[in-house]
């Protein structure tokens, strides 16, 4: 706890000579509450601050009420509260609390740094005290009431998707319907079309599973849900087949003995086919988020997640190669929602949504309509879509929703919902029906959805939060900007065009070293690992004497600890000045550096027989298919996430 104030105080004390001012009452002020209320306050009452700060930026006019913890300047009413109002004198007007018609952009990334550095930390044991568990539970982040309360949530948010379809008008649905077609119809059909070839590669992630196989473990698939038979037949899909030596165009040269031996291990293979009834629930669990909330994430079964990879593919391929739909759905790259939130904090004309409970807002019957007139590939997605979950303390329940996090198709199909939707709601501020060429001439550029990062013209967002809110989904208000000069999209936040993004401090520091046998130190690799890159986040972010306060730190910790290159695999200082080197390889005549690396191996995970053909069959089928850790020369040996991570102390390149 001592660790994290010094830092704290650091950060004040730099942030306070960069913008003119005094952090001394500040200082003394978080220091003595984190006494006398433990890491929460950091990580929640911190951080709510920072946050209404966000909204009075917004809003334009700071309300005291936000933030009753915090008490106002003496002897006024209105204005400033006394915390932090050095910083806050140089944005909103001391006296009205009105923002200032030239706020200084380093005192708002001071107020936000400084308020939001612990907002994500992940911390075990008591937050009141302090007092850390990480020894006996390093995944434990949040107590027990409050994942039971997130659980609680979780079935409360299931019912009212559920009220949410009773309640939603027939025109709603029939508006969608159409304006899906409109912006999918012709991405959908080829879809289909790949579909009746039986076209689709499917793939085992290396996360875990409802059944709690290892990772090398599920391609031994043993059950298949039988209502997957239709589109993901099972001799087909987990029976090692021919087929898969089709791959780049060309066939492979197999002889006939290879066909016999395929064959011959594709009827050994024994696979137990589920009646829906039987069917294997998703197992939802907690994981860490903030210490306020945990969360709620829903663990597929194996035959699940493997024919969702599939389709995953399908949907990327096919989004790829439309030029207008590539611009307005991210699957993987959050750099264009920045750009426009960059965009959209200059000329004011971009707004910044955030959706609360994005994935599990989503009901199944929105799902149903946006396939619609497309039966093959509306019974793909439902055929791997889970209907079942066991949720701890409430039993198994039957889903209204599409799918929470943890399905692999929950994050673009809700795209696809999002974008529908926000369509519908351009149409009703136009009042006339959308084609796909006004789309692609006005839209494009202008609308983009990323998970639940949204960006929407100001000129519709209205009419878009009220079709978004009567769809059953729930715009995060406190997240959410479009009338002031902020704006915030994929961990990315503007104010006027300048970048007011913050560091933040994801694990406690370390605080004492251990060593094992090889030089290995094990327990606090984690935290060493998040708190070296947490140094270098602020040295770039010009953050240099809180940079120099955790060299000091892990110089003490490590003794190891040389200046490095960003691409290096020593755990090192990054710096504008370059890598240091303290000899050379004697075969190599390579630089050479001493100092800690990451070392993480795949646990042991044998497999053999028809589970290990299918898995090198899918392989060389398309390299693409496989996660880059999975493609390795011991794959059939060592497979999966590794159960521990070190760090070791040796020789390594600075670069």
């Amino acid at each position: 706890m001592k660790s994290l104030t010094s830092l704290w105080s650091c950060t004040a004390q730099e942030m306070a000579v960069r913008c003119c001012t005094s952090a001394t009452h500040d200082i003394k002020t978080v220091m003595s509450r984190t006494e006398h209320e433990g890491i929460s306050f950091l990580a929640i009452s911190l951080a709510n601050f920072g946050k209404a700060t966000q909204k009075w930026l917004d809003q334009g006019f700071v309300v005291p009420s936000d933030v009753p913890e915090f008490k106002r300047a003496p002897g006024r009413r209105t204005g400033l509260p006394a915390f932090m109002q050095g910083f806050l004198g140089r944005v909103f007007d001391p006296c009205s609390g009105a923002l200032l018609s030239d706020p200084d952009i380093e005192a708002i990334f001071a107020i936000r740094q400084l308020t939001l550095m612990f907002s994500k930390i992940a911390f075990s044991g008591d937050p009141l005290s302090g007092t850390s568990l990480r020894q006996s539970n390093p995944n434990q982040v949040v107590s027990e009431e409050r994942e039971k309360l997130a659980m609680s949530a979780y079935v409360q948010c299931e019912q009212e998707v559920r009220n949410s379809d009773a309640s939603l008008h027939p025109r709603f649905m029939e508006d969608f319907k159409r304006v899906s077609k409109v912006l999918f119809g012709e991405m959908f059909a080829g879809m289909e079309s790949s579909i009746s070839m039986h076209s689709l590669i499917p793939k085992h992630g290396p996360g875990a599973v409802a059944e709690k196989l290892s990772s090398n473990a599920k391609w031994n698939q043993q059950t298949w849900p039988l209502r997957m038979q239709q589109v993901f037949p099972a001799d087909r899909y987990i029976v090692p087949n021919i087929s898969y030596m089709d791959y780049s165009g060309q066939k492979m040269l197999y002889s006939p003995s290879a066909a016999v031996h395929l064959r011959r291990v594709g009827s050994q293979t024994s696979v137990s086919f589920l009646e829906p009834g039987a069917e294997i629930p998703v197992r939802v669990i907690a994981v860490p988020k903030t210490l306020k909330t945990p969360r709620i994430i829903a663990i597929e079964p194996t035959a699940m997640q493997y024919a969702q990879q599939a389709v995953f593919r399908l949907i990327r391929d096919h989004l790829s190669r439309d030029d207008s739909l590539r611009m307005m759905i991210g699957l993987d790259d959050q750099d264009p929602n920045r750009v426009l939130a960059h965009l959209g904090s200059l000329s004011g004309e971009l707004a910044t949504l955030d959706m609360s409970e994005a994935s599990d807002r989503v009901s199944n019957q929105h799902v149903l309509a946006l396939f619609d007139g497309f039966p093959l590939l509306s019974e793909a997605i439902q055929s791997c879509r889970s209907r079942k979950a066991d949720v701890p303390g409430h039993g198994v329940i039957r889903l209204a929703k599409f799918a929470s996090m943890g399905s692999a198709l929950c994050f673009p199909i809700e795209a696809m919902v999002f974008l529908t939707i926000i369509f519908i709601g351009i149409e009703r501020e136009l009042s006339a029906p959308l084609s796909c060429e006004v789309v692609a001439k006005h839209y494009r550029k202008q609308v983009r959805v990323f998970g639940d990062d949204i960006i929407v013209p100001v000129d519709n967002v209205l009419s878009v939060v009220s079709e978004l809110t009567a769809f059953g989904q729930k715009v995060n208000a406190s997240k959410s900007y479009w009338t002031g000069k902020f704006r915030e999209s994929c961990g990315r936040e503007y104010y006027d065009g300048n970048d007011v993004s913050i560091v933040k401090i994801r694990q406690l520091l370390p605080t004492r070293r251990q060593s094992a046998a090889g030089g290995s130190i094990v327990g606090f690799a984690n935290e060493v690992i998040s708190a070296v890159s947490t140094r270098n986040q602020l040295y770039w972010a010009g953050l240099w004497k809180s940079a120099g306060w955790l060299d000091n730190y892990l110089g003490k910790l490590l003794k190891e600890f040389p200046n490095v290159a960003p691409t290096s695999p020593v755990l090192g200082r990054e710096s504008a000045l370059g890598y240091q080197f303290q000899k050379l390889d004697p075969y190599t005549h390579s630089p050479l550096v001493k100092g800690f690396y990451v070392h993480a191996e795949p646990p042991p995970d044998p497999l053999e027989g028809s589970g290990a053909l299918l898995k090198c069959l899918l392989r060389l089928r398309n390299w693409d298919a496989f996660d880059v850790a999975s493609v390795d020369d011991e794959h059939l040996e060592r497979s999966g996430r590794p159960e521990h991570v070190n760090i070791k102390l040796g020789w390594r390149s600075p670069f």
